[in-house]
């Protein structure tokens, strides 16, 4: 809750949005510099194929052609794209002796003009050998399927399991069993992915901006590929319209546009197009998950056994070990005494998988939460009472999973009991009930989720703040984050105006550029506000007590006595004995001035804030459909959400996120799928054919919050990016199944398109 007469807890409208309204705000694309060349890119057709000869003459005599580079032309090492993974599968930025996706690059045209980059690149007609095709990840595990890297032995990039020999089942009186995908997925930010490269700076070397959600973590890599000194290098990020997780990624077209840039001393730019960003950006996703859960005939789960297959894509990246995530999260919020989990990431001549709006917990929760609904089916109990019969109790908390997460707070029952609360549930059974009674055309399904996720994950628990008082009064804040939408502008100046006193519009905050943030690892994870957040927090209270002892020297007075208020600090009680900021910060620079055992630093701090471990956020969501008997059409009436973020810092902020994630949630539910025929070619390589649903599509949804405050850092905050989608997507596939389930319909795979969802409905009518 809001503390008397603070700023904190209260919704504070966006600071960003007057820029971006206005087009004041720039993105990378906007960004046009004096000989700037223009990049295309020769894609592979084949997703599998031996490259021969790439005869670039034609393209090179081209009009307006600068340069035509081939591997041939230009030497670049070969990508890792995580550093977990073996060598085996770097990447080569230009494909060399060999091709392994549709869409895999062959060669690079600068022009001066995009027009003038793509009619080359057009003309240029490389020598391929097509190859065996394997899409499917259980196929490339069979014997004598095709290898995607012949050395490596295997299509297996990354295995893991947990659990040991005991079987989990054991005790058992029923166990429910369920195998279903969660289907892959495209992130389609609204602005795709590109790069614009302007050598010369800094001091001889490169300027790269490029639309990223950790911009700081690109200047190593990028840096070392072309062979220069990290300090020769800045990269930083403009406006960045959406991110999802896969701009979190680096990108082979990045390294290229750099070397391109770098060998010709003039800018370049690379505009992604809609239908490359469905062929190279990294995609989510892509898992089949089976699990039998075992319990009492009183409900009690006595255990679990999991099996998770995992699509890698071509060249294996961080999706390959996001089901450590997935492993991590499988005991969800539930008293599960033994897991046996096991998980294989296989590769495939499809795009590259990688982290996409909650990576890896998402499909935890999809998998536990269905086979939790299959039970309650075989038992005969209500799907919620037996969620909360085996919930874990407040006062478990601080708890070690059995699968080893750490989870810091909870109060699950609580956010349980709200939703259904909030849905009315028992009237919407009444309602079903009173449809089926009739034999209503319209099907009635109501679907419930329970679900805790991780956040700040991976070590993600730490981050860069400072804050520094200007001379003109102002403060700047710098962060390691890296905002594409979420708020974070509002978010820390927010902070910094509760700390300091300091109204909003006097707060700036500088990120995402490498000339002014030592280091930082972005924004990703749901991490942002307890890491970077805290960080800024630290930092202004450091800065305050700095102060503190300054106006105390000068108004003299005791530390203790001065407090903030009206733009700067006075003694309590005598507001006209009083400093300005400005008036602070030029005294803290004057030796004169200035405490003889005060530091020339002025009012600055910088904190590497450290949450010792990840946060673990949770709820409960509700869901309603209707689903139409005769053609199989599902529509999404109602959907509630309750998720607990801890303490909040600005609920306006919050319910922006809840309302985007259970957006991409129910997408991935009734829509979305990334998919390829047989010869590896993408059939959604286009927003005519990838069915993206808009706000049409959509209810207004129902959100609310509790607020269970984390100990892992002084602002009590977990994330909330991510929390929506993980919830309402298993929500909106049991409300489904649920509305077919007295038809003897047991489960669906999504996206629960109406043919999928028609042809259920037939198979159960012919099997009575």
């Amino acid at each position: 809750m809001a503390a008397q007469g603070s700023i904190l807890g209260n919704a504070v409208l966006r600071k960003e949005d007057p820029a971006l309204l206005t087009g004041a705000g720039k993105y990378y694309d906007d960004l046009s510099y004096t000989g700037m060349g223009h990049i295309a890119f020769v894609r592979s057709p084949f997703a599998h194929a031996t490259l021969g000869s790439v005869d670039t003459s034609e393209a090179e005599s081209m009009p307006g052609v600068i340069a035509v580079y081939t591997a041939d032309n230009l030497d670049l090492p070969s990508v890792q794209s995580f550093p977990l993974l073996p060598e085996t599968f770097n990447r080569p930025p230009l494909a060399k002796g060999k091709v392994r996706l549709v869409g895999d690059i062959v060669a690079m045209v600068v022009a001066e003009t995009t027009a003038q980059a793509v009619d080359a690149a057009d003309s240029i007609f490389p020598d391929y050998e097509p190859l065996p095709v394997v899409v499917d990840p259980e196929a490339a595990l069979a014997e004598g399927a095709p290898l995607l890297f012949e050395e490596h032995g295997s299509n297996v990039a990354f295995e893991t399991a947990i659990g040991g020999e005991e079987n989990p089942l054991d005790g058992a009186d029923e166990v429910a069993h369920v195998r279903m995908v969660s289907q892959r997925l495209a992130g389609i930010p609204m602005e795709p992915n590109g790069a614009v490269v302007v050598p010369g700076e800094p001091d001889g070397g490169l300027t790269v901006w490029v639309p990223s959600q950790a911009p700081i973590g690109l200047r190593e890599p990028i840096a070392g590929f072309l062979g220069l000194e990290p300090s020769k290098v800045r990269i930083a990020a403009p406006v960045v319209g959406g991110g999802f997780g896969p701009k979190a990624a680096l990108y082979v077209e990045f390294i290229l546009a750099a070397a391109a840039a770098k060998a010709l001393g003039r800018p370049v730019k690379w505009t992604e197009t809609r239908s490359e960003n469905l062929l190279s950006m990294v995609q989510g996703r892509g898992m089949v998950l089976d699990a039998q859960l075992g319990l009492r005939s009183d409900g009690t789960i006595v255990g679990m056994r999991a099996d998770v297959i995992a699509e890698a894509g071509a060249y294996p990246a961080i999706g390959a070990i996001l089901p450590l995530m997935t492993q991590t999260m499988a005991q969800g919020v539930y008293q599960i005494p033994k897991i046996h989990f096991t998980a294989r990431s296989v590769m495939t001549n499809t795009t590259t998988t990688g982290a996409y709006r909650g990576a890896g917990r998402p499909e935890a929760t999809q998998m536990l939460e269905r086979v939790i609904d299959v039970a309650a089916d075989q038992l005969g109990i209500d799907p919620a009472e037996l969620r909360r019969k085996n919930l874990i109790p407040a006062d478990a908390f601080p708890l070690t999973t059995v699968t080893g997460a750490n989870y810091d707070s909870g109060e699950y029952t609580k956010s349980l009991d709200a939703a259904l609360e909030a849905s009315g549930y028992d009237a919407l059974r009444a309602e079903q009930q009173k449809r089926r009674d009739v034999g209503d055309s319209k099907l009635m399904g109501i679907g419930v989720s329970a679900y805790v996720e991780i956040t700040a994950p991976l070590g993600l628990h730490m981050e860069y703040g400072s804050v520094t008082v200007e001379d003109d009064g102002s403060v700047t804040a710098r962060v390691g984050t890296s905002a594409h939408g979420q708020g974070h502008e509002t978010a820390f100046a927010m902070i910094v105006s509760e700390k300091l006193g300091v109204p909003m519009d006097k707060v700036r905050l500088l990120q995402s550029d490498t000339d002014e943030i030592p280091r930082g690892s972005g924004t990703l994870g749901s991490r942002s506000l307890q890491t970077a957040g805290s960080a800024v927090n630290n930092a202004s209270e450091d800065v305050l007590s700095i102060a503190k002892k300054l106006a105390a020297h000068l108004l003299e007075a005791s530390p203790d006595d001065i407090v903030t208020g009206d733009g700067g600090l006075h003694v309590a009680g005598v507001p006209a004995n009083a400093l300005s900021w400005a008036e602070l910060a030029g005294a803290s620079k004057d030796p004169g001035r200035r405490p003889s055992d005060m530091g020339d630093g002025g009012l600055f701090s910088e904190v590497d804030f450290d949450g010792q471990d990840s946060t673990f956020p949770f709820g409960a969501h509700v869901a309603v459909v209707e689903v139409d008997s005769e053609t199989g059409r599902v529509e999404l009436v109602r959907h509630v959400a309750v998720d607990d973020c801890g303490r909040i810092l600005n609920p306006m902020l919050v319910t922006g996120q809840q309302h985007g994630g259970i957006a991409q949630g129910a997408a991935q539910a009734l829509y979305e799928i990334v998919a390829y025929d047989e010869d590896g070619n993408p059939v959604t390589g286009n927003l005519m054919d990838y069915a993206m649903p808009s706000a049409a599509e959509l209810p207004s949804f129902e959100t609310s919050n509790t607020q269970t405050d984390s100990p892992r850092n002084p602002l009590g905050a977990k994330g909330i990016g991510e929390s929506g989608t993980i919830g309402s997507t298993p929500a909106i596939q049991n409300a489904v199944v649920d509305a077919l389930s007295h038809l003897g319909v047991t489960h669906v795979d999504m996206p629960l398109t109406a043919e999928r969802v028609w042809r259920a409905i037939e198979a159960a009518r012919s099997s009575d």
